[in-house]
């Protein structure tokens, strides 16, 4: 269930400096709700201001949960193999996610369920002026563990399978932006999209609408809430969404999600 678009830079203007090796790597954290897919991780695009050098490492994701009790976190670390994340070129990501979540089964037992999954893609980012598209395929490794067993649900145990991934963002005006991100995984057919608008009410603060769909072989699930995106803290960008969900299992609730992201 993962994964971040996953900010991104929403004016390239290519530096002229040199790669710097990075000195750290920020960890942070992302998370779907009740067995979401392992896509999570890398949200990529959530409106980071223009970069002063030629930043080379990314890190991003974050943690949700919801009123189901689901808790997922999750995180991933891209590097740009040509040394600069403001130039289109191959791009390699390492990802790992862990959660937990419950659910009554046919029976009208509860089942606990835990997660973990990590993985390793590899693609190539288009940069343009005022917008970015990315995409990689690698693969994951999954285990699902689940407190009883349950006839009814397929997702457990450990797979091995294949994943891909799209990360889009853009600026159409200077006051606006749009993010979306998608992936899809072999592992229990697991699936997740999360799209993005946002009105620009700060320096590079934005708000607006957010829609996810998240699902795999056992469960679907949908959200629809609100987003503000883009509030600087010291060298992370950091984001907050909260809205209403629905899931095949469990039916109506709400979710949150805190987003953090920081390039070096």
């Amino acid at each position: 269930m993962l994964c971040c678009v996953h900010p991104c830079v929403p004016k390239i203007r290519p530096s002229a400096r040199r790669p710097r090796a990075a000195g750290r790597l920020a960890l942070v954290v992302v998370l779907p709700a009740f067995g979401a897919p392992a896509a999570l991780a890398a949200e990529w695009y959530k409106g980071v201001a223009p970069a002063k050098r030629d930043e080379w490492i990314v890190t991003d994701g974050s943690t949700s949960v919801t009123s189901h009790g689901s808790v997922f976190v999750s995180t991933g670390v891209t590097a740009a193999l040509n040394g600069k994340l403001q130039q289109s070129g191959a791009r390699v990501r390492v990802e790992a996610m862990a959660g937990s979540y419950g659910y009554t089964n046919d029976a009208g037992a509860h089942v606990n369920g835990r997660q973990v999954e990590g993985g390793a893609l590899i693609g190539y980012e288009w940069i343009w002026r005022e917008a970015r598209l990315a995409g990689l395929v690698g693969l994951s490794v999954r285990n699902t563990t689940l407190s009883i067993t349950d006839p009814g649900n397929p997702v457990v145990g450990t797979s091995v399978g294949v994943k891909g991934s799209l990360d889009f963002y853009t600026r159409p005006t200077d006051n606006t932006m749009v993010s979306a991100h998608g992936s899809f995984s072999s592992n229990d057919m697991a699936y997740y999209t999360r799209f993005k608008a946002g009105y620009r009410i700060g320096s590079n603060l934005f708000v607006g609408p957010e829609a996810y769909v998240i699902g795999n072989d056992f469960y679907s699930q949908w959200r629809m809430g609100v987003h503000l995106t883009g509030m600087q803290m010291g060298p992370v960008q950091a984001g907050i969404s909260a809205g209403y969900l629905h899931d095949r299992e469990q039916k109506g609730g709400a979710y949150g999600t805190f987003d953090l992201r920081a390039q070096f």
